[in-house]
C-alpha cells in the first residue's frame, strides 16, 4: 500500500533523502528553507539508518563538509536559500572541478544582497550559468510541486554519481514552504563501505595495497593538462545536454503563443493558459524540468509553429536569454516577470500576454 503524507517541499526533501539511504547532510539555517535540517533533527535519522546530519557553523564549513564526504563516495547533500548559497559558491565549484558528485538544495528567495524571505526565481543565472569561478556547470532540476521536490532527491543522486558531478535543485520560497500530498517510497538501505569502494573505485576510502592512491583535487599547475582536463569535462557537459534533457507540454499542439516558465511561474502559468483559451486565444505551456541541459531543441521546434513566446519568471529576465538563444530569431520572444518577492497571478500573465502580441 502506498504511503501518502501532507507534507512542505522542505519536509519532502529531507524525508527523501532519509528514504533514499543517503549518508550525511550539512547544512546552515536560513529563512526559507530552515525546515530542512529541522525536519532531519527531529526526525534521528542516524537512528533510522546511521545518516549523519550536522548544523555546520556556517555555509562556507557546510560545503567544505560536502565535499570531504563527496569525496569518500558517499551521498551526501546541503541545502541553503539565495545568499548562502552564494557563500557556498567557492565550494561548489571545487567540487566541480574535482568530480564529486552531491546534491544542493537552493529554495530561492528575493534579492539582490539579503533581500526578502519571500519566494523568487532571480538565482537562475547563478544557477545555470555557474555561479563560481571556471567553465563549470551544475546539472539543474526545477521542481514544480511538493512531489517533485520528494522525487528529484533521488533523481539527483542517481545523476550525480553517474556523471560524477554536482546536481542542484533550484526550488523557491512556495514551493518549500507550501504543503500538498506527497507519495513516499520505500526505504532504501544505505550502501556499505564495500559497495562504496565497488562504485566510486576513485574515491578516498584509504589506501589499499593492491592499488594507486586516490588523490582528489581541482589543482592541477600544469596549463596543458588543466586544458585537457576542462575539454574532458565540456565534453561531459555535452553527453550531459545530448541525454538528460527533461521538460513538460501542456496543450502546445495547436498553440500559437507558448507560455515558458518553471517551477511556481510554471504552475501559475498552467491557469494562465486556460484563461486565454476561454478568452480564444490558443497558449500553450513548456516548462524546463532540467534548466541544464536546457529544452533548445524542442523550443526551435516549437518556435517554427507558433507566433511567439513569453518567459514567465519572478526575476527581471534570466531565463529569457536561454529561450532567445534557443529560437535562433524565428520568433519574438518577451519577459514578464515580478520580482522582490511578489508572485504573480494567472491573470497578470494573460494579460501581459496580450499587451506584447495581440
Amino acid at each position: 500500500m502506498k504511503e501518502l503524507r501532507l507534507m512542505k517541499g522542505n519536509e519532502a526533501v529531507s524525508e527523501a533523502a532519509i528514504r533514499a539511504g543517503v549518508d550525511g547532510y550539512f547544512g546552515y539555517p536560513i529563512t526559507p528553507q530552515s525546515e530542512v535540517l529541522e525536519y532531519l533533527m527531529l526526525e534521528r535519522p542516524e537512528k533510522r539508518t546511521g545518516m549523519v546530519v550536522l548544523q555546520a557553523e556556517s555555509e562556507v564549513a557546510a560545503i567544505n563538509m560536502v565535499y570531504a564526504g563527496a569525496g569518500a563516495g558517499k551521498m551526501v547533500f546541503t541545502s541553503s536559500s539565495s545568499p548562502g548559497i552564494s557563500l557556498k559558491q567557492e565550494g561548489i565549484t571545487y567540487i566541480a572541478g574535482a568530480e564529486l558528485p552531491c546534491m544542493i538544495l537552493n529554495v530561492v528567495r528575493g534579492g539582490p544582497g539579503l533581500g526578502t524571505i519571500q519566494p523568487a526565481q532571480s538565482d537562475y543565472f547563478q544557477a545555470v550559468k555557474g555561479g563560481g569561478h571556471g567553465d563549470y556547470k551544475l546539472i539543474v532540476l526545477a521542481p514544480a510541486s511538493v512531489q517533485e521536490m520528494y522525487d528529484f532527491v533521488q533523481l539527483s543522486f542517481d545523476l550525480a554519481f553517474k556523471y560524477r558531478t554536482p546536481v542542484m535543485i533550484l526550488s523557491d520560497g512556495a514551493i518549500g514552504q507550501m504543503m500538498e500530498k506527497v507519495e513516499i517510497g520505500e526505504q532504501k538501505v544505505r550502501l556499505t563501505d564495500a559497495q562504496v569502494k565497488e562504485r566510486c573505485p576513485w574515491a578516498t576510502t584509504g589506501k589499499e595495497a593492491n592499488r594507486e592512491r586516490n588523490i582528489i583535487t581541482s589543482l592541477d599547475l600544469d596549463s596543458n593538462k588543466q586544458e585537457q582536463f576542462n575539454h574532458k569535462l565540456q565534453a561531459k557537459y555535452k553527453e550531459i545536454d545530448e541525454n538528460e534533457v527533461r521538460f513538460e507540454e501542456i496543450q502546445t499542439e495547436d498553440a500559437e503563443y507558448i507560455f515558458v516558465a518553471y517551477g511556481t511561474s510554471a504552475r501559475i502559468c498552467q491557469k494562465s493558459v486556460e484563461l486565454a483559451r476561454e478568452k480564444g486565444v490558443k497558449v500553450g505551456l513548456l516548462r524546463p524540468i532540467t534548466l541544464f541541459p536546457f529544452p533548445h531543441k524542442r523550443l526551435l521546434e516549437l518556435s517554427k509553429q507558433v507566433k511567439g513566446m513569453l518567459t514567465v519568471e519572478m526575476s527581471a529576465g534570466q531565463m529569457i536569454e536561454d529561450v532567445k538563444l534557443a529560437v535562433e530569431c524565428n520568433i519574438p520572444v518577451e519577459h514578464f516577470g515580478r520580482m522582490g518577492g511578489i508572485i504573480h497571478s494567472p491573470g497578470e500573465v494573460v494579460e501581459a500576454l496580450e499587451q506584447k502580441f495581440l
